[in-house]
């Protein structure tokens, strides 16, 4: 079949099978609580687990793949790389957390359905090549979110959450929307191939519409993965959710937001790298630094991980403004050791929650001798988000600051080495609390469910063989990164010479 302009197109739907059997599962989970309540309501979490491996089947079979659905939709390594990111998060939230939304959510079923359904909203954001599929991918995923946080069951602070996060997320959507459409004005198309052909040509006259359209949608995509100065809703959103939406939004938002963030700084966008480098650079430094210096005040252990988050965000934000194959693949290293231990700190904080109902970090004191167990996984977290050495964060932030200094951005890697310093001072607050002190209260040891052991000790497992031994996931996100710029040599035209890749980590594109 071809469009009006002749071209070929594909319209094979088995490309889109992965994203099809997450939507059906969120119908079907939904459909069993509105006609068999008690059934539905037991038979959610499982449901959806069962889904989630389903389209994860699906997703194998695309690996290597390199094709598209209706010029509209990229089928390849890149967009691999994130189905199975995005679904494994959802799978160790159904394994590690269904006690918690059992015990803590209203209306269980609804979040696993919202689970499916933003995790379609996130793959499509994260492998679109038009802009209007990427934006309904943004509302899909932001939608879902904005009932998701608000669901916790007897939290005023949810309701509060919800409201702020939706307000602020219509302003940031309008920017975006209003965004696109300058730059659609410009380039005259939506397709991301068109529109960098288009950047490539003679803008004469069509210059100031084209920073402003740049500007917005650098703030559009600030407020979706909270960049300072676009950050005002995270602490919120983060405190007053359930915690495993507050897993969720850390993980699976954030990593769709910068998947889109390289399809389009990394593709149409890559152009006018002049034009809008200099914003990512000022946004990064900013993150970083009111990141870290804020989380130094709070006393919520969820508050601190939503400025940690931000903080995060920072660092992976330098690999945007030194967009290349190199910082691509930098970037999605970091992600992946990322994902893991906020995952892994996440759920074992779900588990502590589920034991004493708190969330202060005064409250985690002695638990190395009440919960030893939980008190090393913890441990090991924070400690892989400061980059101590055997852990994953110090491999994938040796990565990713290597690519930048060689992108040619060295004051920038100065001002993250800094901020890493400042975050272990907060993250040893905690570890302070749960070694030093002496618990309150109840003293005996306790454990967790068996499910809390499988998901916490899997991605502990994770943490440290990342750590020691980093090479296989610096090879996918590699291939994924390749896949991205197809083999071009973008490094040249960010006006970089291409880094050498590290030696302990070849390179698997050839290039």
């Amino acid at each position: 079949m071809t469009d009006f302009l002749g071209n070929h197109l594909n319209l094979n739907v088995g490309l889109l099978l992965p994203e099809i059997i997450l939507a059906v599962g969120s119908v079907l989970v939904v459909f069993l609580d509105m006609f068999w309540e008690k059934a539905g309501r037991g038979s959610a979490p499982l449901v959806t687990f069962l889904t989630l491996i389903a389209a994860g089947v699906a997703s194998a079979s695309d690996i290597d793949a390199v094709d598209d659905f209706a010029r509209m939709v990229s089928i390849d390594n890149f967009t691999t790389f994130f189905r199975f990111m995005f679904i494994g998060v959802g799978i160790m939230l159904v394994i590690g957390g269904w006690e918690y939304v059992d015990k803590h959510v209203n209306h269980p079923a609804e979040f696993y359905a919202l689970l499916l359904l933003s995790t379609v909203g996130a793959i499509f954001m994260a492998s679109a090549r038009d802009l209007l599929i990427a934006y309904l991918g943004i509302e899909v995923l932001s939608f879902s979110l904005y009932i998701a946080v608000s669901l916790g069951k007897n939290d005023n602070r949810a309701g509060e959450a919800g409201l702020k996060y939706v307000l602020l997320g219509g302003v940031a959507s309008a920017m975006l929307l209003y965004g696109l459409s300058l730059l659609y004005g410009v380039a005259g198309s939506t397709q991301y191939g068109d529109i960098a052909g288009a950047l490539q040509g003679d803008l004469t006259g069509l210059h100031m519409p084209l920073i402003l359209g740049l500007t917005l949608i650098v703030s559009g995509l600030g407020f979706k993965v909270s960049a300072v100065p676009f950050h005002m809703w995270a602490p919120d959103a983060y405190e007053g959710a359930p915690m495993p939406v507050t897993a969720y939004l850390s993980a699976t938002s954030k990593g769709a937001t910068l998947a889109l963030f390289l399809r389009w700084f990394g593709g149409p966008l890559l152009p006018a790298i002049g034009d809008w480098q200099w914003m990512m650079a000022v946004i990064a430094t900013l993150t970083m630094v009111f990141g870290n210096l804020i989380a130094l005040q709070q006393h919520n252990v969820k508050r601190l991980l939503a400025y940690s988050s931000i903080a995060q965000g920072g660092f992976m934000l330098m690999a945007v403004t030194t967009v290349s194959d190199i910082s691509a693949s930098a970037l999605l290293v970091h992600l992946g050791g990322y994902v893991i231990t906020n995952l892994a700190l996440f759920l074992a904080i779900i588990q502590f929650y589920n034991r004493t109902g708190k969330e202060e970090i005064t409250d985690f004191a002695g638990l190395s001798r009440t919960n030893p167990y939980l008190a090393v996984v913890i441990t090991a977290g924070l400690f892989s988000l400061a980059g101590m050495p055997l852990l994953a964060g110090f491999f994938t932030k040796f990565i990713l600051f290597q690519a930048v200094v060689q992108g040619g951005f060295l004051w920038l890697v100065v001002v993250a080495v800094v901020g890493s310093t400042v975050s272990l001072f907060y993250y040893l607050q905690v570890i302070r609390q749960m070694y030093i002190y002496e618990p309150v209260g109840d003293a005996s040891r306790w454990t967790i469910s068996g499910s809390g052991y499988i998901a916490t000790g899997v991605l502990l497992a994770a943490i440290v063989f990342v750590g020691i031994q980093g090479a296989p996931l610096y090879t996918v996100a590699d291939r994924a990164a390749f896949a991205l710029f197809d083999g071009a040599p973008v490094a040249a035209a960010a006006g970089h010479a291409a880094p050498a890749a590290p030696a302990a980590a070849p390179k698997a594109g050839g290039h």
